[in-house]
């Protein structure tokens, strides 16, 4: 235990944070706070870890890469502490998030919920970007995607696939994650009893549409940043993702791509859509790239008007 001097406690209590205890392990900090508030795990000088109530990609950080996020911490004149971390932006959040893991084929696959509301029409699932390239459930295309679906009060769960954060097993090329994908939908179908919502981000896209446009139970698909063309790493084979069985899928679909997308040039992509059975939408987000950078409201504002429209038609 250390006192109310120390620095990280200083900087919690300033932002309003009812600390009840503060455990070290090493140079790492784990906070217990007002569960209903906030809780978070703080390793130094890395990151945020999400625990329940609290999200990492909720923080803005200076070194922000594509699939995760870091902070800094520094001293200026005077010892006043300087960070990247807006904690304040994240004392309001009022969503519940719960941490869990999922029985599937491979083992378990960590996974975090962000619960609905009581009388919440829909549940969701979000599948992350490819494992081997940094892609987990924090990634923040994913963490956009979900606050979207969340803001209709629907519960939305985020996984790892096998291999990736906590997760068990071993990467599978796109095959063993397909069933990562239903077992995620089979999750959610014991849990809620409701009408599902697929979306998947590049790879999570990729390989869960497969998984998600025959399966009954779901009703709506969403594809961010569908890779249109092979993809490859270097020293990598290219990846090729067919979809030719959305030809046949004639489940209300959504397609979201940056207009300056490497892995979708505008061609490819529109021919990919063309070929897709309706209803289909495509946006393409102007300015944008991949990862949306400097899009993400955008992302977010696309996804949340074409449910919208999507729940009239049903309604």
């Amino acid at each position: 235990m250390r006192g109310k001097h120390d620095l990280r406690i200083w900087l919690l209590g300033r932002c309003g944070v009812d600390i009840k205890t503060i455990a070290f392990h090493w140079n790492s900090a784990c906070l217990v706070a007002d569960t209903a508030k906030l809780a978070v795990e703080i390793v130094s000088d890395c990151s945020f870890v999400a625990r329940d109530g609290f999200d990492v990609d909720e923080l803005a950080g200076q070194r922000d890469c594509v699939h995760s996020r870091r902070i800094n911490y520094g001293f200026r004149d005077g010892n006043e502490f300087s960070t990247s971390c807006n904690l304040k932006a994240v004392i309001g959040q009022t969503s519940t998030i719960k941490s869990l893991f999922l029985e599937g084929r491979a083992g378990r696959l960590e996974a975090l919920l962000n619960a609905g509301a009581e009388d919440a029409t829909q549940a969701a699932v979000v599948c992350h970007p490819h494992p081997l390239f940094g892609g987990t459930l924090h990634n923040k295309v994913v963490f956009h995607t979900m606050k979207a679906l969340n803001s209709f009060g629907f519960p939305v769960l985020r996984f790892n696939f096998r291999g990736a954060g906590l997760s068990h097993g071993e990467h599978d090329n796109g095959e063993g994650e397909v069933e990562d994908v239903r077992t995620a939908l089979d999750w959610l179908d014991a849990e809620f009893h409701l009408p599902l919502i697929f979306s998947g981000f590049s790879f999570g896209a990729a390989v869960g549409l497969r998984a998600a446009s025959g399966d009954d139970r779901v009703k709506a698909l969403i594809g961010v940043g569908v890779p249109a063309i092979p993809v490859a790493a270097d020293a990598e084979a290219p990846r090729v993702y067919t979809f030719e069985f959305l030809r046949e899928c004639v489940k209300p679909k959504l397609f979201v791509s940056g207009g300056r997308d490497q892995f979708a040039p505008r061609a490819k992509l529109e021919q990919l859509v063309a070929s897709v059975a309706e209803p289909k939408k495509l946006v393409v987000i102007e300015g944008a790239d991949h990862f949306f950078e400097g899009r993400l409201r955008e992302l977010r504002e696309t996804i949340e008007g074409w449910v919208g429209e999507v729940l009239s038609q049903v309604s």
